[in-house]
């Protein structure tokens, strides 16, 4: 049998020893960190293992199982490596208020103008698209885009008991917004009381059921939502979009210094609108200015999540309310796909520092 010893325990204690120093595909963290083994089982030229992960990564099932067998293919002479893999998210929410989310994930700006509410809609569909449960709930009051964004600005929401909303359920996930309780040429004139108020029913009077994440596209700046979604909700961190531009950083930078004055952990930056790409040759042009969302991230200690390209394509497809991320294969979707990624990883870390916290189910 060679490497291993015919011991199933054995197997298994020294295949987890391997993978100690092994990174995970794309991500440069330890295998483990993010993915462990319940058992592992080698019969003849066939190794069998069995994977339970903490982030939403069932959609590199394939990718995951090829590392494997050229990992061990060499050290075992097996032809042959079966994998199966589950996923089970960490608890972050220990809240009355929502006691079926896990995890409740801000997606904040400084300003208006940067991409957040397509990034949120994307990264939310990158972790569906994973495995996790998810839901999508539209924080601005005053210009919802998700139910336009997600080809539902005609729905409405209903309620089976006369008491709870049912979310408008759309490409795998669940979403909720103002906009599908107000008709959409309708302007909501509040006071920020009462837009508060009407933020705290879509959240606590919606049938989210059971979800791992619900992802919150924020209002742009640091008013009175900002304030309620950070004082009165079980947040796990909040992530900051900007682009490189000076403008969007500099308001950028407030956001940030809003969420740690309340004490909401930052997750990362993601820089959108990062790069140009010439369709025709691949050149890319950073029009707004290079590496500015790095440097933001570097100054506060957070990590860059990710860098997004300016393109045609993913306006048009949120134009078209097809968010871009429901074509999970395509190029476009490949960022995303990563953020996600890191962004379930720094949470589970963010979790670990946070005392009020319980991990596991």
């Amino acid at each position: 049998m060679g490497f291993f010893s015919s011991s199933t325990q054995c197997v298994a204690t020294q295949v987890k020893s391997t993978l100690k120093t092994v990174e995970f595909l794309d991500l440069a963290i330890p295998y483990l960190a993010v993915i462990d083994i319940t058992s592992a089982k080698q019969k003849a030229q066939t190794l069998s293992i069995d994977l339970i992960s903490n982030i939403p990564c069932l959609d590199l099932l394939e990718p995951i199982r090829q590392q494997l067998l050229a990992l061990f293919a060499p050290l075992l002479s097996i032809d042959s490596v079966k994998v199966t893999l589950s996923y089970v998210a960490k608890r972050a929410n220990n809240s009355e208020t929502v006691p079926s989310i896990k995890q409740i994930v801000l997606i904040a700006s400084g300003k208006g103008g940067v991409g957040k509410s397509t990034t949120a809609a994307n990264v939310a569909l990158a972790l569906a698209h994973g495995g996790a449960q998810v839901g999508l709930l539209d924080a601005d009051i005053y210009g919802p885009s998700i139910p336009a964004m997600f080809g539902a600005s005609d729905e409405r929401a209903n309620s089976s008991d006369g008491k709870m909303l049912l979310p408008v359920e759309r490409h795998g996930i669940k979403t909720m917004s103002i906009g599908y309780l107000v008709p959409k040429e309708d302007a909501t004139v509040w006071r920020g009381p009462m837009a508060s108020r009407a933020l705290n029913q879509l959240l606590s009077e919606t049938d989210w059921g059971p979800l791992d994440y619900l992802v919150v596209d924020m209002p742009p700046g640091t008013g009175d939502i900002q304030l309620t979604m950070s004082g009165k909700v079980p947040v796990s961190g909040a992530v900051i979009v900007t682009t490189p531009q000076n403008l969007a950083l500099n308001d950028a930078q407030k956001g940030i210094s809003m969420f740690d004055k309340v004490n909401v952990p930052v997750l990362g930056v993601i820089e959108n609108m990062s790069f140009h790409q010439c369709s025709a040759c691949g050149h890319h042009d950073p029009v707004f200015g290079s590496d500015g969302g790095e440097e933001l991230a570097q100054h506060n200690k957070v990590p860059l999540l990710g860098k997004l390209p300016l393109t045609t394509q993913i306006a048009l497809d949120s134009e078209a309310g097809i968010p871009t991320m429901t074509d999970a294969d395509s190029v476009l979707s490949a960022p995303y796909r990563i953020i996600a990624r890191s962004l379930a990883i720094k949470l589970n870390q963010t979790n670990l520092t946070i005392p009020s916290i319980v991990t596991g189910d």
